[in-house]
């Protein structure tokens, strides 16, 4: 399964997922379903302006994370 989404997150705002204080971002894909992904998830796509960017989240047939990525 295929879900995208947009994403705009300050750094400091994402500071708390780095840091391990909170751990899921909430994020509305493009139907409309509220998904929750873990913050770890993200950090390489963190800049010193945050995170930016429309992304593309797969899971598996249980819906098990298999890959994010920005498009």
């Amino acid at each position: 399964m295929e879900l995208y989404f947009k994403l705009t997150i300050s750094y400091r705002d994402f500071l708390t997922y780095y840091q391990g204080l909170a751990d899921k971002i909430e994020v509305r894909e493009t139907q409309g379903r509220i998904l929750w992904i873990n913050g770890r998830h993200f950090r390489r796509f963190l800049t010193e302006n945050g995170i930016q960017g429309y992304f593309k989240l797969v899971l598996d047939d249980k819906g098990q994370f298999v890959s994010l990525n920005r498009v």
